[in-house]
């Protein structure tokens, strides 16, 4: 069995070794020659897999190591009889991980407290659901906006319009959508931009194109009260330079690059593999993963949660080193700046996930402690 695959899935050889011969490419590199003798395709975000990639190839399989599925052309696949699978989830506490190091870098600039903010959650499924859950349990004001799911089920969700007009902090976490029953493709355009409360900080880790770059460009430019944190652009690998240089946060698209998450994606599609291929999944992600750098933190009671909030956050992960590293590879050409992004992403260093530290509180205290633990998923002991 022949399996070409993106060079920069983790792990590739570990799990994938056994089934076949593997042929490694640069993402954006895969093309139809590539795949032309192919039987199973690895790929990430970077790789457009549609019709005019596959048609009149072998391929009967396509594993996507992502949550988001935007990049496959799902219906060419029924209609071809090719089989696929993402790997839903597989990043999401990475991205979690992201946004609260964002907070808290803007509310040390702005010198706010994250407890007296209102936040917007624009999408609630596998990244969002975690991020509120774990905003709620910390205590925050939290609203949600998810139209399919609210149309599905019903419940407390609120109108994108009662986001931009309650809300000081919006984490967006929604698929790419351009045609669906609620598309999301520019969700935040100009005159969405414009309504946005004074001081309003606005994250996106989704999907470049939720938010129109040239015009949140140009409305930052006129309104110095927001703050924008970007991980994902339109266009990528290339970047609207000018708009990089207005955010507080920018980075190249790592916000779920945590070691866990991409090793997860892997063993998920794995294990779809070996589902297609009816035969039994023997490796497992646990015997694979790295010790940790930081695995215990012990805390005494008595320590104020704020400090502990942040400082388990940032011992774990703190996104201004990726906003650096993103910064000085701006300067050049646009092809430096694309050959950089892409750079970036696979020299991209460990980092861990905040879920997987085990905290020790010492001493006599209050519950407060304890909540701000339980609520990042850090594991008390």
């Amino acid at each position: 069995m022949h399996i070409v695959a993106d060079e920069n899935i983790p792990l590739l050889d570990a799990f994938f070794a056994g089934l076949g011969t593997i042929r490694r490419l640069p993402g954006r590199a895969i093309d139809r020659e590539a795949v032309a003798d192919a039987d199973i395709l690895l790929v990430r975000s970077v790789t457009p897999v549609d019709r005019a990639l596959l048609e009149g190839s072998p391929v009967r399989f396509v594993g996507t190591c992502t949550i988001g599925t935007d990049h496959l052309d799902l219906d060419y696949f029924s209609e071809a009889g090719i089989q696929w699978s993402s790997a839903p989830g597989c990043n999401a506490r990475g991205v979690v991980d992201y946004v609260l190091g964002s907070l808290l870098t803007l509310a040390e600039i702005e010198g706010v407290e994250l407890p007296r903010r209102t936040y917007g959650v624009v999408g609630a499924g596998q990244v969002g659901g975690r991020l509120i859950e774990v905003l709620r349990g910390l205590g925050w004001n939290v609203l949600v906006c998810d139209p399919p799911r609210q149309q599905a089920e019903g419940g407390d969700y609120v109108s994108l319009d009662e986001i931009i007009q309650r809300c000081d902090v919006i984490s967006l976490h929604t698929p790419l959508d351009r045609a669906g029953a609620h598309p999301s493709w520019h969700l935040f355009d100009r005159p969405r931009l414009e309504r946005l409360r004074p001081g309003t900080w606005l994250i996106n880790a989704s999907r470049g194109a939720v938010v129109d770059n040239q015009a949140l460009y140009e409305v930052m430019l006129d309104r110095e009260d927001l703050q924008a944190v970007l991980d994902v652009w339109e266009g990528e690998p290339q970047v609207h330079v000018p708009l990089a240089e207005l955010c507080t946060l920018a980075t190249p698209h790592i916000a779920g690059y945590s070691l866990d998450g991409r090793q997860r994606g892997t063993a998920q599609i794995y294990q779809a593999l070996c589902t297609f291929l009816q035969q039994p999944a023997s490796i497992q992600l646990q015997d694979l993963l790295p010790r940790q750098w930081l695995a215990h933190v012990g805390l005494d009671r008595e320590a104020d949660p704020a400090w502990a909030l942040a400082m388990l956050c940032r011992g774990v992960y703190d996104p201004r080193r990726d906003d650096a590293d993103f910064r000085r590879t701006l300067e050049g050409d646009t092809d430096s700046q694309r050959q950089a992004f892409d750079a970036l992403r696979k020299h991209y260093p460990p980092r861990r996930e905040i879920d997987a530290l085990k905290v020790r509180l010492e001493g006599e205290g209050t519950q407060a402690l304890a909540q701000v633990v339980q609520a990042l998923g850090a594991r008390l002991v």
